[in-house]
């Protein structure tokens, strides 16, 4: 399949604090601290100012619909830190779907990591409390709702105190550093062009 020129794709990853548009009346920090983008290309999905992570930017609409209509479920991969150490019991209620709205929330892959994963230390940190520990959850989902991750970690009783995106379709956060922003490759466009 041949991509039209005009075509831009960059993998971005986002700090925490960060907003995923290009201005803000309150001054807050947003992309364009972090270009130059060109003018015409905008985040497919959204990161709340919270959370960290892999964004792809694009302006070719066509990607932007598949990846973020529920109807295709293109996997989204996080790393959650939370309050706390979920049980089996906890853990198997994420997998099998939270209830949010009357409308339960899709099968979730969960894994409670065993050790901490190599991520840059997030400024300002997390809220450290001395009586209860903390513990890394990965959660792929395939599908995006408005702070569904932290939605489902809270209704389990384990806040999110930390939310990283390292996944979004066919592409990881790899070795991006925090603010970091490349363009595809040639093979990388191919590949998500035949995801569709």
């Amino acid at each position: 399949m041949t991509v039209h020129a005009t075509k831009q794709y960059f993998l971005f990853h986002k700090p925490y604090g960060v907003l995923c548009q290009f201005t803000d009346d309150l001054g807050r920090k947003t992309l364009k601290d972090f270009g130059p983008f060109p003018k015409d290309v905008y985040s497919v999905g959204r990161l709340d100012l919270e959370s960290e992570g892999l964004l792809l930017l694009t302006n070719d609409n066509e990607a932007k619909h598949r990846l973020t209509d529920p109807r295709y479920e293109h996997e989204r991969c996080y790393l959650a830190q939370v309050e706390g150490i979920p049980s089996s019991e906890a853990l198997e209620r994420l997998r099998e779907g939270i209830l949010f709205k009357g409308k339960r929330t899709k099968s979730t892959h969960v894994r409670l990591l065993s050790d901490e994963p190599k991520m840059p230390q997030r400024i300002p940190g997390i809220r450290i409390r001395k009586t209860i520990p903390t513990s890394w959850l990965e959660l792929k989902l395939r599908e995006g709702r408005n702070h569904q991750v932290r939605k489902m970690t809270a209704s389990v009783g384990h806040p999110t105190l930390r939310l990283i995106r390292i996944g979004l379709g066919a592409f990881s956060l790899g070795n991006l550093k925090c603010g970091e922003c490349r363009s595809l490759t040639h093979q990388e466009i191919e590949k998500l062009r035949h995801s569709f």
